[in-house]
């Protein structure tokens, strides 16, 4: 099975896909893009880099700016992995693709540009995303969800795959576990892809043992946020945080502040004048504690409350905004 694989916030761990057999092509965001959907850049030019990784769980693969040159393989079969060539010292090496854009941009080349050498794709595998995409709130805004859902709307298969974290510590053996049961549950969804389904939105808890968990079919849990603004005012002089960092952070918080201001005064010409806005920058500080109570008080079967169980989650889409039943024919005023 040949599949594509993006993300939206990193690069991901291909090395369980590739024993099981599989071909397996990634293009990434060249830069954390987390909560950006199915966004395109409208207007901006999409400029490839090359990504060469190196060992796993060390960060010392290097980027190029042209892909590497290969010399031309014997073998005929375009979806062989020897087919890929080799470099000009012989060595097999892989290559990733990275672009200056978001996941659904990747997933669009990375169907219809690149890797055409291999085959078709039978699959998009978006993430693993490190941090739950479930419920409303967060699958709305999710680029995991989002590269699977532009791929869908491609008409290919795709699996929106994201890690359920409890903790930062983020023990190898766990995660190694949760990749084998998102191998055995990706090659059972697509042995038994179900019709009606565009893409399936996949979450796994990391915890221990998670290889004996129950995989459920769930909903996706409607919620809302009730706590206003999930922006914070800051100086304008404070420095920009890393935006991984930050949003680590955030989702480890139940609670953050916000407040909402008013109108302000500036200092200008001749002293002091009224202004209708007073001038300060913001900072995306969600209350996540919305999302964390909408699961509490839900009844059983919706994605969340099956992670908070620490149960696999299955959750089948459709790449629409669903109709609302019953408001239907002519609207008369």
């Amino acid at each position: 099975m040949h599949i594509l694989v993006t993300n939206d916030d990193g690069p991901p761990s291909n090395q369980t896909l590739q024993s099981a057999g599989h071909i397996v092509s990634v293009i990434l965001p060249h830069q954390q893009r987390s909560w950006i959907s199915k966004a395109h850049f409208a207007s901006q030019v999409v400029k490839p880099t090359y990504f060469r990784p190196g060992t796993l769980h060390q960060d010392d693969g290097t980027t190029h700016a042209k892909p590497r040159r290969l010399r031309s393989s014997h073998n005929s079969n375009p979806s062989s992995s020897s087919s890929q060539g080799k470099s000009q010292d012989g060595d097999e090496d892989e290559e990733w693709v990275l672009v200056n854009s978001t996941p659904a941009t990747a997933a669009q080349l990375g169907l219809f540009h690149f890797f055409q050498d291999r085959g078709p794709v039978d699959l998009v595998v978006s993430g693993p995303n490190y941090g739950r995409n479930t419920t409303s709130l967060f699958s709305l805004s999710s680029g995991t969800i989002g590269g699977a859902m532009e791929a869908a709307v491609c008409r290919t298969r795709a699996i929106a795959l994201s890690y359920a974290f409890f903790s930062r510590d983020h023990d190898p053996q766990i995660i190694a576990g949760a990749s084998r049961m998102s191998l055995k549950l990706i090659e059972h969804l697509m042995a038994r892809w179900d019709e009606g389904v565009d893409l399936y939105s996949v979450n796994v808890p990391l915890v221990q043992g998670v290889e004996a968990k129950k995989v459920m079919y769930t909903y996706a849990l409607q919620n809302y946020w009730k706590s206003g603004s999930s922006f914070t005012e800051v100086d304008a002089a404070d420095e920009e945080e890393d935006p991984e960092e930050m949003e680590m952070e955030i989702r480890e918080r139940e609670e953050a502040g916000g407040r909402q201001g008013g109108g302000g005064e500036e200092e200008g010409e001749g002293g002091k004048r009224r202004t209708r806005h007073k001038h300060r920058h913001f900072k995306w500080t969600p209350h996540f504690a919305d999302v964390y109570h909408s699961v509490e008080t839900s009844e059983p079967g919706n994605d969340g409350w099956a992670v908070k169980e620490g149960l696999v989650s299955v959750t089948p889409l459709k790449s629409n905004f669903m109709h609302v039943q019953g408001l239907q024919g002519e609207l008369k005023l």
